[in-house]
């Protein structure tokens, strides 16, 4: 079972004479974030980025801790004339998670993807949160 939103419970507590009193019991619920990443990449390059993207791109990001999982898929229907489209993506549990990719891995993990396919793909990204 898929699980869409997640609720934290934090117990602040203090104590009365000497015996812990649950005091205030907050609850918070965090929206389920989806990072897309969509990728058209050049048919000269498809095999090697594709092994690419599983063994190397796609874990590194995971291993951010920003994200909780992912999926890689084939776009259909498309125009393929100058290649295949693909796309990630990324579930973060909340904007903080998120941001904090943005912030401190993106940079360089953009810069090292560009450093070894150059100009052969086209990505946009987008951020997108899950409605029930």
């Amino acid at each position: 079972m898929t699980q869409h939103k997640h609720a934290i419970i934090v117990f602040l507590c203090g104590y009365i004479n000497n015996r812990k009193q649950v005091s205030q019991i907050s609850i918070k619920i965090i929206a389920m974030l989806i990072y897309n990443v969509t990728i058209k990449i050049e048919w000269g390059i498809s095999s090697d980025w594709v092994e690419w993207m599983k063994t190397v791109h796609i874990p590194e990001v995971m291993n951010s801790g920003c994200f909780i999982k992912h999926q890689f898929v084939r776009i259909l229907e498309i125009d393929e004339t100058d290649g295949p489209t693909y796309a990630v993506q990324y579930y973060a549990d909340g904007l903080a998670k998120y941001n904090q990719y943005i912030q401190e891995f993106a940079p360089l993990l953009r810069e090292k993807t560009f450093e070894k396919w150059g100009a052969k793909f086209i990505a946009f990204r987008s951020l997108m949160q899950i409605e029930e």
